[in-house]
């Protein structure tokens, strides 16, 4: 669907808008026609394992496909480069992604730059308390636990809560989603800029610019303006914008978005969600590895014989080897080929780029003989710590602050649609150890009862 370019001259509201009636059929004709349907057959194992692999949640704007990554509106990580239009700089403004997630369809260029002006004007519009809040908390609190308090005091500007307590039909209610979701996208660089500068360098804050698209004005408001880094934000923001519904953060959006909590409520949520050590604190956990072999073989002049010794006592110690293998993919995940190229392009020289071009040869050949993992090859996160340093950026516990930036913009594009299709409540059943435990028994004595 993602392939199909949109028509120039119309609005992002309008185009919604547009759209919203004939997905309305769809999910209409969907549960007529199908709704007894039954799914792939799960087992216990599933449900104990977090419902790991159960079909269980609609969501359109991206899908984890084993063999080709993620998807954005049916597109793969290198057709969204190929077909996103570029203003300034090598790699496409991410404001396109957003167009594309909300639509469906690739925008023009004249879209694109419309909507990298509305959320260049709506940066500029954060409330001077929300800073106030941030600054009542001490500057060692986690980078996470001031955004989430920054969030939650934008939310007392949510048109979504008021639209709601006025009555507003809930088939209505997508607009103000919309309304909210733009703000949340546009204010949270803001935000976490305001952080970055707050903790790292003493308080000295950077205002936005009016005259940059929303990755580049993320990095000035951070403190950097090399070209370079506005490339490598653009890239980064693309591909982490979505993962499909199942991710913690993802989820945690649309469980809190479905009791009709306004955006500001279910994002913040996510981003609860996203602080997590086993999904955002992902990224500084595999840096710090990353600079622990380099401290522990001297830096990334080492033997790929000596890599190999030590990354096999590693596994063989019952240690991980964080940014290696993937729940659901079956390949080097793509993100982590288009930032590995990046590098290959911008900064060979790097000497964690090269211990990280070393550990991509030697730990999946280690992975594979000893058979710890189905997947053994890198993911996104085995390489992204290196880019964020390289560019100056080294300080680890931010990072989950820069993958929030970027997932709000597949999480709430999806809220924004939950909205529009008026989709219910989540709540699904659960059973304790005594059912399970009676159910496989019943399994069990009718199988004997058969034989």
């Amino acid at each position: 669907m993602g392939e199909q370019q949109d028509e120039d001259g119309v609005g992002l509201f309008e185009k919604v808008d547009l759209l919203i009636p004939a997905y309305r059929e769809r999910l209409s004709k969907i549960k007529r026609e199908h709704g007894n349907t039954e799914l792939q057959p799960h087992t216990i194992q599933n449900l104990i394992a977090g419902s790991r692999g159960i079909k269980s949640l609609l969501w359109d704007v991206s899908k984890l496909e084993p063999d080709r990554g993620i998807l954005y509106r049916g597109l793969s990580i290198p057709q969204c480069f190929s077909v996103l239009p570029s203003s300034s700089g090598e790699e496409p403004p991410v404001e396109g992604v957003l167009w594309l997630l909300l639509t469906g369809c690739v925008p023009t260029p004249a879209q694109m730059k419309d909507l990298s002006v509305d959320l260049a004007d709506r940066v500029c519009r954060v409330p001077d308390f929300v800073f106030d809040c941030i600054n009542a908390l001490p500057v060692s609190a986690h980078p996470m636990t001031q955004l989430v308090c920054g969030i939650m005091a934008l939310q007392t500007d949510s048109q979504f809560a008021r639209a709601y307590a006025s009555s507003t039909p809930t088939q209505q209610l997508w607009r103000q989603a919309l309304e909210d979701s733009l703000n949340i996208i546009a204010k949270v660089p803001r935000i976490a800029g305001f952080i970055y500068r707050r903790i790292y360098h003493e308080g000295d804050f950077i205002g936005p610019s009016p005259n940059l698209d929303l990755a580049a004005n993320f990095c000035h408001m951070l403190g950097f303006d090399d070209p370079h880094m506005y490339d490598m934000m653009r890239k980064y923001l693309v591909i982490h914008s979505d993962h499909e519904g199942g991710a913690v953060s993802a989820h945690a959006v649309r469980l809190v978005g479905s009791a009709l909590a306004d955006p500001y409520l279910a994002f913040a949520a996510g981003m609860n969600g996203c602080a997590g050590p086993l999904h955002g604190l992902a990224i500084q956990d595999s840096f710090k590895w990353i600079k622990q072999v380099s401290v522990d073989l001297g830096g990334s002049d080492v033997e790929i014989s000596v890599l190999e010794d030590y990354v096999r006592s590693k596994l063989q110690a019952g240690h991980i080897i964080p940014g290696f293998g993937h729940a659901l993919l079956k390949q080097t995940d793509p993100r982590y080929t288009c930032l590995y190229e990046f590098c290959e392009k911008n900064f060979p020289d790097d000497p964690y780029f090269q211990l990280v071009k070393k550990l991509k040869e030697v730990v999946p050949a280690v992975m594979r003989h000893q058979g710890k993992v189905r997947n053994p090859w890198p993911n996104v996160d085995a390489i992204i710590g290196v880019v964020f340093n390289h560019f100056g950026l080294h300080d680890e516990s931010f990072f989950p602050v820069v993958l929030g930036v970027a997932r709000s913009i597949g999480s709430l594009s999806q809220l924004v649609w939950d909205r529009a299709l008026c989709l219910p409540i989540e709540r699904p059943s659960t059973v304790n150890m005594d059912w399970i435990e009676a159910f496989c028994k019943s399994r069990t004595d009718n199988k004997q009862e058969q034989a």
